[in-house]
């Protein structure tokens, strides 16, 4: 049932890049959930890619920077460039931790989508063996008018090492760009592109902004998930995607509810029941076919017996799209520390 949300979602964001008539469709990483897609699962995507990308449209900007450098593959040039194709929406992507480099070859399934010039893909490191390693990153540096752009990628690399890797001493090396005629060094705006796990924070430095676009579908069904991604806090405009999947997320505390009884599963499965009931009849909707809704409920279940979801599961067949795992069980235990309770949740 859910198979098919990853691609309708990134149909409908080429859709708006079309649209809109975008220079660039900027990607932050993980477009492939697995470093070896199935071949079903690459075949959709170039599928996707070819329609909304290979056309007439003409591409309004420059790449001045050595090319050679920041596309470092057997052809070494911007995809639309290329006299062999019509390229009308071109895409920049770097990798993430999901679909990374991997093999003797360091080969990811973005390098795929590049050689099929597709994709211009960018930030990728070649990183060997397990000390802390040395990377110089270049800036694409692109022009269209008076506005002057020096775009860096950095693909994803383990925490740990690139943690080791900014606390040493010219580990990491960032390239300026060099004055040119009618632009100087600080009219150029940067702009990074990063794939790292990390909270979000808010940024107090003048000048420096951080946006998290996060994933275009739900891909764990958490609380973070389940959140709207199209804020506005920042310039950008952020457009929210109308075929993503509705996902919603509860959290129920089972002992905070006067009227079940701990020993009776029945009046436990009718509160959770009345929980989950009310966010099940929530769809989105796609031309005419409605998708059903994912609905997460996190149960804590301290003090109570233990509770058997399939009976309850089943009444949910055809009304979710996760009917087999609405339910995720938690529970409190609290252990007693010269520092006071703490409290620590064990799923």
């Amino acid at each position: 049932m859910r198979r098919h949300d990853s691609f309708q979602a990134f149909d409908e964001i080429c859709s708006i890049a079309e649209e809109k008539q975008v220079d660039i469709l900027l990607l932050g990483g993980d477009l492939f959930h697995k470093n070896k897609p199935s071949r079903s699962t690459l075949v959709k995507a170039i599928e996707i890619l070819r329609r909304h990308c290979l056309n007439d449209q003409p591409v309004q900007f420059q790449v001045v920077s050595d090319q050679t450098v920041n596309f470092p593959n057997t052809f070494g040039h911007v995809n639309y460039e290329d006299p062999h194709f019509n390229v009308g929406l071109p895409v920049f992507s770097i990798h993430g931790n999901h679909d990374d480099p991997a093999g003797v070859d360091n080969l990811s399934a973005i390098d795929i989508l590049s050689v099929c010039n597709l994709v211009n893909y960018f930030g990728k490191m070649g990183l060997a063996g397990s000390g802390v390693g040395q990377i110089t990153l270049y800036p694409i540096l692109i022009r269209k008018g008076s506005t002057a752009v020096a775009l860096y990628g950095l693909g994803n690399i383990r925490d740990e090492r690139l943690n080791r890797m900014f606390q040493t001493p010219q580990a990491v090396q960032w390239m300026r760009p060099e004055p040119q005629e009618g632009c100087e060094v600080s009219d150029w705006f940067t702009i990074l592109v990063l794939h790292q796990n990390r909270l979000c924070v808010d940024v107090a430095w003048m000048g420096f902004h951080i946006t998290q676009p996060g994933s275009s579908v739900a891909t764990s069904l958490i609380d973070g998930e389940s959140k709207p991604k199209h804020g506005n806090q920042y310039r950008p405009t952020k457009i929210p995607l109308t075929a993503v999947r509705p996902f919603e997320y509860i959290e129920v505390v089972l002992k905070d509810e006067p009227d079940i009884d701990p020993n009776d599963q029945n009046s436990i499965l009718e509160h959770l029941d009345k929980v989950a009931s009310q966010w099940s009849n929530r769809k989105a909707v796609n031309g005419s076919e409605p998708k059903l809704p994912l609905v997460r409920v996190k149960v804590d279940y301290s003090g109570f017996m233990t509770i058997n979801p399939q009976r309850f599961e089943q009444k949910y067949v055809g009304k979710v799209a996760n009917p087999q795992d609405i339910l995720i069980f938690s529970k409190a235990s609290k252990r007693s520390q010269k520092e006071g309770n703490l409290i620590i949740q064990t799923s």
